[in-house]
């Protein structure tokens, strides 16, 4: 019985790793078919990309509400990449919606947290938690976006970055190696499929997918488990939280499942508020990693775009995480908002509706030119 047992075990684990292995194939060639079928899209749609996009505004909660509505920054993210490498959207144009994104992500969590909407103590807890992830990338945008929008220092630093990939110099030069991978399959569909707008959603759906079922596949193999045996030691101390974070949303790839396995245990006093911010901080860096991935074997502005992505993360954790004062503001607000939320149960959901949808979304409609 233990050999049959062992033999499953053994089966089981090989089919988890392959899985794991297909759905980052599959996720590279989403991509680079996303890539091939915005490049065939008319002029005319590529102008409505490009005037879209060109209020850096617009182009910001685009991007919060994208990803809030989907509940994928992996996917919002990777995609953005797929169409700068395509050439229908520019770097400085892409950037202001990767960091829309980076708040658009943090709704799942803040929905997990209602979860516990009938225990007054621990939908308190839970839900200072959730809206902890929310405060810490609002007020990274509001630090970064200006520095961004008036001096494009983001665009300007990542560029400079991904030119150590080109020993030109050229930003806007290519990789070809893609084509050795997935690029002949990829133009062979669009070809076949001759509706350039067909293709791309067909891309993006395959990139939902692919991200969907490599999130679950590596949690249930590697991070599951791991968490449950260590949960105690992640959050002894800042740096370990930290380096924690990093680690299983890397390989995870998507913040939302890590930090929403936080919030039960600070709502259930396991881990406090405090000692879990420094793990979500290091969530933030770590889900950076798809659009590393995805611009592999991609334009240069594509990978300067992916270390755009790793630089505001980087920085937002570098600006809040060293110093206990500072690392306590949205810590402290997220637990006022928690107070609140109890006191008047409309305000959690008012906050939700306002922050990723209803604000958004008047935006947008009121900042077109």
């Amino acid at each position: 019985m233990e050999e049959i047992a062992k033999d499953k075990t053994f089966v089981n684990k090989v089919r988890s790793y392959l899985i794991v292995v297909l759905s980052i194939l599959l996720f590279i060639f989403a991509i680079d078919l996303l890539t091939v079928a915005m490049g065939r899209l008319n002029s005319e749609v590529a102008r409505e990309i490009i005037a879209a996009t060109r209020n850096p505004f617009i182009s910001l909660f685009v991007g919060l509400l994208v990803t809030a509505l989907i509940q994928s920054s992996s996917t919002v993210t990777a995609s953005i990449v797929a169409i700068v490498a395509s050439g229908n959207m520019t770097l400085q144009q892409a950037v202001p919606m990767v960091l829309g994104a980076n708040i658009g992500t943090t709704l799942t969590s803040t929905l997990v947290s209602f979860t516990f909407i009938t225990k007054r103590k621990e939908f308190r807890r839970a839900l200072s938690s959730g809206i902890s992830h929310d405060v810490f990338n609002i007020l990274c945008v509001v630090i970064l976006f200006p520095l961004e929008l008036y001096f494009n220092f983001l665009s300007k630093s990542s560029g400079k970055i991904a030119e150590l990939f080109a020993p030109d110099g050229d930003v806007t030069g290519t990789f070809e190696y893609n084509r050795i991978f997935t690029r002949t399959l990829t133009e062979w569909i669009v070809d076949h499929i001759n509706i350039p707008f067909l293709s791309t959603i067909l891309a993006v759906f395959l990139v939902f997918f692919s991200i969907k079922i490599l999130t679950t596949s590596v949690y249930r193999t590697f991070v599951l488990d791991a968490f449950q045996d260590i949960s105690k030691v992640i959050f002894n101390n800042t740096g370990m939280a930290f380096l924690y974070g990093i680690f299983f949303t890397a390989a995870v790839q998507s913040s939302t499942v890590t930090t929403s396995l936080v919030v039960p245990l600070v709502a259930n006093q396991r881990v406090s508020l405090a000692k879990s911010f420094p793990f979500i901080i290091g969530a933030n860096i770590g889900t950076t990693i798809t659009a590393v991935i995805a611009a592999m074997y991609k334009t240069e502005s594509a990978i300067a775009l992916a270390f755009v992505h790793v630089l505001f993360n980087t920085l937002g954790a570098l600006i809040f995480l060293p110093f206990p004062e500072i690392r306590q503001i949205p810590v402290k607000l997220a637990d006022f908002m928690g107070k609140t939320s109890v006191k008047h149960r409309i305000f959690g959901f008012v906050y939700i509706l306002l922050t990723f949808f209803i604000i958004p979304f008047l935006l947008i409609y009121f900042s077109r030119d």
